[in-house]
């Protein structure tokens, strides 16, 4: 058998809630289109100020998963 194989892919995340919320929130997608997920990186963080007053927190995130092993 092989050693494991990943890809990494860059998502956002936002939310009005909290970072933690956002990282929840785009992980959460993420695991809707992709799969063997094993790991995520946050690689930026920041904030919108909406004209309200409220926050809008902004992650960005590499999740990195498993490439499925080829038929044979």
């Amino acid at each position: 058998m092989a050693d494991n194989i990943y890809s990494v892919s860059e998502i956002v995340g936002s939310s009005t809630e909290s970072v933690d919320d956002a990282i929840r929130g785009a992980v959460s997608r993420a695991a809707k289109t992709l799969h063997n997920l094993d790991w995520f990186e946050v690689t930026d963080t920041r904030g919108r100020i909406e004209e309200d007053g409220r926050c809008r927190f902004q992650v960005t995130l590499k999740v990195g998963f498993r490439l499925d092993e080829p038929p044979g």
